[in-house]
């Protein structure tokens, strides 16, 4: 990540950049096993529309595997991350966590120099 053309701000896959899809992934990662439909809507507090919808798109992506089968006659639609999803995750996380240690030590940089200028200005 340290080479130099990296821009950790256009390396933020829009695929992940979804707050839902975002809480998708993040549930799915640290799932030690598939989940079924119910309890990642359940998780991420999502209606199923809205849940189907952001699986298929992580699905076209590849990002997850969706598999539905018959249980006692009754559907289930199970959900894992596949081995590219977890490792595209994986990257957008640690870009992720460097645009958000570059903002907070900025603004912590701000607020030192707020804080430096108030102290002159009281002496």
């Amino acid at each position: 990540m340290n080479c130099e053309n990296h821009n950790p701000y256009q390396a933020l896959t829009r695929i992940f950049h979804e707050p839902n899809r975002l809480a998708i992934m993040s549930a799915l990662a640290a799932a030690s096993e598939e989940l079924r439909f119910t309890e990642l809507k359940d998780q991420c507090d999502l209606t199923d529309g809205n849940l189907s919808r952001h699986l298929k798109t992580l699905e076209e992506s590849e990002m997850i595997q969706i598999r539905k089968c018959f249980i006692d006659q009754k559907p289930r639609t199970t959900i894992t991350i596949t081995n590219s999803g977890r490792s595209s995750f994986l990257d957008y996380l640690g870009n992720l966590e460097e645009v958000l240690n570059k903002a907070a030590n900025a603004l912590a940089a701000d607020k030192q120099k707020s804080a430096t200028a108030l102290n002159m200005q009281s002496v």
